[in-house]
């Protein structure tokens, strides 16, 4: 396409569109006041440049102080919403203070913004929440006054504007918009040109509008802070999900696999029917995990029925993997039973990942495992040797060890997985205070 009907065509572009238009007239409806005000002082009687300086400026002292009702706020972005940005996201689900809904971009740089806050819509950036602090009532009370101001010079450059093109046209114009500046005069071929520059003042004020509602509509600090604490939870609510998937599928499907394995390299029956009845076990509890992260996933705003096993439950832990061919040597001690839940559980998880990661990557190799607990802290220490001394190409960088210090650190702990002396060692030392 040749550049200039390219630039013609973005010139163009907006004046097809209706928020243009509905952007005007937001702005054309703050002329409301000062218009009415000024009907009884200064009366706008063969009005000029001074009269229209008084009409605005009379209503600022009532304009501001209706900034005050927290509702203010709320009524200002509904409209600004509706008017500045159509979309289904000018809508407010539930009539609470503002939810967000589906986005339809309008394709004009002044319409995409930062995400909003939990009343404000997602690509508007306009708050529909009332009022919760003195700093949401001065920015509300600068929205009203620049409305109120903008909209009265849009209103005048308006009328002024269509006068201009009457006069050019022929049309005599007896009263003036503002009685000392009278349209002026000249060739009819430039009765067009009024037009063009009204229509380039209803694109500009439009998108001024826009980005003053804004930044004075926006959501203040209180509500992103809200909006922030609240994906910061759905992130962490996925993470534990994800580790949870991880943890216990994978624990199950490598037992799986290294018993089948087993079960088929041994060629004894009496072996096969056990390895068969472990994975049998192991999978009935896998399938246990699955069905409570599955019903955390359904019922969002709901705690899940069966908390996960604990600590206190690591034999069976211990038992599924010596099933696999592993020689595992277990020392517990300490009050385990006593454990907090969150850490019982998480530890349990973290117990299940390291033997998981031994099976999967050193086989069934001997395995030790000690537990500690006291008053203060758990400690845990997973230790395998490592096949041929060596230890893995991408030592410590998988998912599951990552979960494990994922677990460690929330729950403000420590734990460290890596080679020495030819073994590879799993440490988790957590806080029980």
């Amino acid at each position: 396409m040749p550049a200039p009907l390219s630039h013609l065509r973005t010139l163009v572009r907006p004046l097809v569109r209706a928020v243009t238009y509905t952007r005007w007239l937001h702005l054309l409806i703050g002329a409301i006041v000062p218009l009415a005000g000024g009907l009884i002082y200064p009366g706008l009687s063969d009005p000029g440049v001074v009269d229209w300086l008084i009409a605005g400026a009379l209503p600022v002292p009532l304009v501001a102080a209706a900034a005050l009702l927290p509702s203010a706020r709320r009524a200002e972005g509904l409209q600004a919403r509706l008017m500045l940005f159509p979309g289904k996201h000018a809508r407010v689900r539930g009539g609470g203070g503002g939810g967000t809904g589906a986005s339809a971009t309008t394709g004009d740089p002044a319409t995409t913004g930062d995400p909003a806050s939990a009343g404000a819509s997602a690509s508007t950036g306009v708050s529909a929440a009332p009022s919760a602090s003195w700093t949401d009532r001065g920015r509300t009370a600068l929205w009203l006054v620049f409305r109120m101001e903008a909209g009265l010079a849009a209103w005048l450059l308006s009328i002024w504007l269509l006068q201009v093109t009457l006069v050019l046209s022929g049309v005599s114009v007896e009263e003036p918009v503002v009685a000392s500046l009278t349209p002026p005069a000249g060739p009819t071929a430039l009765a067009p040109f009024p037009l063009l520059v009204l229509l380039a003042l209803v694109v500009a004020g439009g998108r001024l509008d826009t980005r003053v509602a804004r930044r004075l509509l926006g959501p203040s600090v209180r509500e992103r802070m809200a909006a922030l604490e609240d994906r910061t939870e759905r992130l962490l609510e996925r993470n534990r999900i994800a580790r949870e998937l991880h943890d216990s599928l994978g624990h199950a499907l490598t037992l799986a696999v290294v018993q089948a394995g087993a079960a088929r390299a041994a060629g004894d029956p009496e072996f096969t029917d056990r390895a068969l009845a472990t994975i049998e076990e192991t999978g009935r509890a896998a399938l246990e995990d699955l069905e409570r992260v599955l019903l955390l996933l359904r019922e969002s705003g709901r705690r899940p029925a069966g908390a996960g096993p604990g600590l206190d439950e690591a034999a069976r832990l211990l038992d599924s993997a010596r099933s696999s061919g592993a020689v595992v040597e277990a020392e517990i001690s300490g009050p385990v039973e006593e454990l907090p839940g969150p850490v019982s559980r998480e530890a349990y998880r973290m117990l299940q990942e390291a033997l998981t990661n031994a099976l999967r990557h050193a086989g069934p190799v001997p395995v030790a495992v000690r537990v500690a607990a006291d008053d203060s802290r758990l400690s845990l220490l997973v230790t395998n040797p490592l096949p041929d001394g060596r230890p893995p190409a991408v030592a410590g960088s998988g998912s599951g060890l990552r979960g494990i210090r994922e677990r460690a650190a929330l729950l403000g702990g420590e734990a460290k997985a890596g080679a020495a002396d030819g073994e590879w060692r799993v440490t988790v030392a957590l806080p029980l205070r």
